[in-house]
């Protein structure tokens, strides 16, 4: 891939948007994708309880940042 901007940045940072850590895993850094997906699987899912909602916003920043990740790597 060219850097940040190109094409297949860009087609990263979608899969990311859909699938936490898919666009890492598209770019071939599988430890980030690994990373990013339990975490926000973990807090997702532990907001979905209803004990633990307020850990929502811990997801969503986890999530956000899988897509910025995605669309700013520079190989």
């Amino acid at each position: 891939m060219s850097g940040q901007g190109s094409g297949g940045n860009v087609i990263a940072a979608i899969c990311s948007f859909f699938i936490f850590g898919l666009g890492q895993l598209v770019q071939g850094r599988i430890l980030a994708a690994i990373s990013f997906f339990l975490l926000c699987t973990v807090f997702y899912g532990l907001s979905a309880t209803g004990i633990l909602f307020f850990l929502w916003p811990v997801g969503a920043i986890f999530h956000l940042w899988s897509i910025i990740s995605a669309a700013r790597y520079k190989g």
